[in-house]
């Protein structure tokens, strides 16, 4: 079957798995727990629910094949740098046999919502964001499940890169803590349930 428009490989394993969870952000000590990377923190917080451990695979990523509300996932954090996700996306999308793109659930940081909100949208822009930017090159297609995170505006767009990399206040940690949970809780949701009750639940808060 085709894959996002293009042909599968033959490195597809096995029964194809269900869903696609990825958490963005950048690889390395120096980027944990920056607003960049609360994507990375999604995952990481629901492989821990799923008493799993993210390991490093064969494709760029970190990753741990879990169960959530009775479907086969797969949870992927890419070691690539942030824009250049799409390489260990479009790589884990074709060896775990994910070929619609509402399969592919991507967490991800939001400049354009309120710090901590948390939102979920099916396809869409890419607001600015360089890894969606790369998961779309490499997909062929932006009609991919988003659940976002947000972090608020920098002063103007020269802070721009500092105000995603740079380390928290305590009040701004301890909300994106809240809100990496609330985040989990919806992509459990968007597994579970759906996209309708996901958006009703997380949408209106």
């Amino acid at each position: 079957m085709a894959l996002f428009g293009r042909a599968a490989r033959s490195e597809r394993r096995g029964t194809p798995f269900d869903f696609l969870i990825v958490g963005l952000g950048n690889p390395g000590k120096g980027y944990a727990r920056t607003r960049h990377n609360v994507g990375e923190e999604v995952v990481a917080s629901l492989a821990t629910r799923c008493n799993a451990a993210l390991k490093a695979g064969r494709d760029k990523a970190m990753v741990a094949e879990v169960t959530i509300g009775g479907h086969r996932c797969v949870l992927a954090f890419p070691l690539t740098y942030m824009n250049e996700s799409g390489q260990a996306v479009g790589a884990l999308a074709r060896r775990y046999g994910i070929d619609d793109p509402q399969q592919l659930i991507v967490v991800h940081d939001e400049l354009d919502l309120p710090p901590a909100q948390v939102r979920v949208k099916d396809g869409g822009g890419l607001a600015g964001n360089n890894g969606l930017r790369s998961i779309t090159q490499h997909l062929k297609t932006q009609d991919y499940r988003r659940v976002r995170i947000g972090i608020g505006k920098p002063p103007s767009k020269e802070h721009g890169a500092n105000h995603v990399l740079s380390r928290l206040g305590k009040s701004e940690r301890e909300a994106l803590d809240v809100a990496i949970q609330i985040a989990a809780d919806a992509v459990e949701v968007l597994i579970g349930e759906g996209l309708d009750v996901a958006q009703r639940q997380f949408n209106s808060r």
